[in-house]
């Protein structure tokens, strides 16, 4: 991107709406295997719930693949969707195609978004979400055909960063992995390549305050950023590649009992404690445990995977895949290196 870059919320946010044709039929490019809503023959899926640290209901979808023999321990993996999204956009996909490699795979929804519990919905809370990461283990460690002594966790996007958080305090999760792994806490006070000045910073944490107390006093709940929900005529690449996914049929999900919420778009008011999350605070501390990093070559948030391999102890490993962009590997088959993930958990949960 040559243009000044803004954080991730104001990038985002909507502009004017210029009306386009029907969106269920713009855009959707379903090229390199696009396959979001993918369904296996070969796992079968339960829905779960359990309680995070604070007793909030958390709900996940648990596969197993057909015929696994439930008296022995397999290994496990927890998988994270992309921040804002909900497991049937992406974790859903990644945790049935790596249980179809013999791992039993925990798919599930943040706090206050999707099935999980949580008022005001899309709220955002980062150390609930790096909680829910451990709230997973301890769920997986009760199952009695889990190895609790092998669970491994796979973040997508903003899932990447609470993943890495969550691991730095929590060594049960022996194998980490990320794919288009955005710092949610960088993208909002810096900005893409450092394109918010302390200004704008100062800007919107006075914005969030000044909704928070709006809403204490009894205003609706505001939203802002997220993905356009009406592709507008000046909207730049970023937000036509995250359109194109969330907005089409291609991923688009309504949460159920949500339809006046939209995915991606969280509460104006605590979109600030962003602000004050440093993922990649003590990543050095994840060693000896491994971390696989993986990114498109063209993606706008590669610089996120790069800063946290270079602040990673060893093992480690960054992996680019070329050509593909941010949101690609959200689907595009294709294009995801399952074949690594498989390698990356099987050499590292025994």
């Amino acid at each position: 991107m040559h243009a000044t870059i803004l954080s991730l919320s104001m990038l985002l946010a909507s502009a004017s709406v210029v009306m386009l044709p029907d969106r269920q039929a713009f855009a959707q490019d379903m090229s390199n295997g696009a396959d979001n809503f993918y369904k296996s023959d070969a796992v079968d899926m339960q829905k779960v719930s359990f309680r995070n640290k604070l007793g909030m209901n958390v709900v996940g979808n648990l596969f197993v693949p057909k015929g696994q023999d439930r008296s022995t321990q397999a290994p496990a993996i927890i998988v994270g969707h992309p921040m804002g999204a909900v497991k049937e956009q992406s974790s859903n996909l990644y945790a049935q195609k790596l249980a179809e490699q013999g791992f039993v795979t925990l798919s599930f929804d943040l706090p206050f978004w999707g099935e999980s519990e949580g008022q005001p919905r899309n709220t955002v809370a980062p150390e609930l979400y790096a909680d829910s990461f451990s709230a997973a283990v301890d769920f997986l460690s009760t199952q009695a055909f889990v190895n609790a002594g092998n669970i491994g966790v796979l973040g997508i996007c903003g899932s990447g960063s609470f993943a890495l958080s969550a691991a730095q305090i929590d060594p049960r999760m022996k194998a980490i992995a990320t794919v288009s792994m955005y710092d949610m806490g960088a993208a909002n006070r810096d900005g893409l390549r450092n394109g918010v000045t302390l200004d704008q910073r100062k800007a919107a944490l006075a914005a969030a305050a000044e909704q928070r107390l709006a809403e204490f006093k009894g205003t609706p709940v505001a939203y802002r950023g997220g993905t356009l929900t009406e592709l507008t005529a000046d909207a730049n690449p970023i937000q036509r590649e995250f359109y194109d996914f969330y907005r089409t049929p291609r991923g688009e999900f309504t949460p159920p009992g949500q339809p006046e919420v939209p995915t991606t778009q969280p509460t104006l008011s605590s979109n600030a404690a962003f602000m004050n999350f440093y993922p990649f605070a003590s990543i050095e501390t994840i060693s000896p445990r491994p971390v696989l990093f993986i990114a498109g070559s063209e993606a706008h948030s590669i610089e996120f995977s790069e800063d946290a391999y270079k602040l990673a102890a060893e093992p480690k490993e960054l992996v680019i895949i070329p050509g593909a962009g941010h949101v690609d590997l959200y689907d595009r088959t294709t294009l995801i290196p399952f074949d690594k993930l498989t390698e990356f958990f099987r050499g590292n949960l025994s």
